[in-house]
């Protein structure tokens, strides 16, 4: 007996037998109507990369820092500064002592409001007045305060996280590069 097969729509087979009654057989395994593998062409190409950008535009990091300053986006600031957003100022203080209400007011003043204020002490991490820390947050700010190689550190997740952040930072008296 000859048998014949017939393929219709990709998903049923039929099977018919010649010189008898005509029989229709499902055929469960599926058949594929498109191609899931890769042609030769796409198995040789390669994937290259020209260049990867540690820095979005518009972002500031803090590439390393001085006993006189810091080296930001490759551009030196001396002396303490203040990083808000997209910009950089002198601070104008000359140690942790004078950190007061009214050094601190640029970062209470901006709209949209900094979520996170890394403050930079210098060599060593100092402790600020409780009433300071206090005032800040009744404000919504949160203020970390460490050390200033720890508050570079600190400063540069907090931006590659893309949060609002801004830092005030006092030199220290060793020169070191953190990238």
């Amino acid at each position: 007996m000859t048998v014949l097969w017939l393929r219709s729509l990709g998903r049923t087979a039929h099977r018919w037998t010649l010189g008898g009654a005509a029989v229709r057989i499902l055929n469960w395994q599926q058949q594929r109507s498109h191609r899931l593998t890769p042609s030769d062409d796409e198995l040789y190409q390669k994937t290259t990369v020209n260049l990867l950008d540690k820095d979005l535009p518009g972002m500031i990091f803090i590439d390393g820092y001085t006993n006189q300053g810091f080296t930001i986006n490759g551009n030196r600031v001396i002396g303490p500064c203040a990083i808000i957003p997209r910009t950089i100022l002198q601070w104008n203080v000359g140690s942790y002592k004078d950190i007061t209400q009214e050094s601190l007011a640029l970062y209470y003043m901006l709209e949209p409001k900094i979520e996170i204020l890394v403050l930079g002490t210098g060599e060593k991490v100092q402790r600020l007045d409780p009433n300071l820390l206090m005032f800040m947050r009744q404000k919504g700010i949160a203020v970390e305060v460490q050390d200033t190689p720890n508050a570079c550190a600190t400063f540069n997740f907090l931006t590659s996280e893309h949060r609002i952040t801004a830092a005030a930072l006092i030199p220290t008296g060793v020169e070191k590069s953190i990238v």
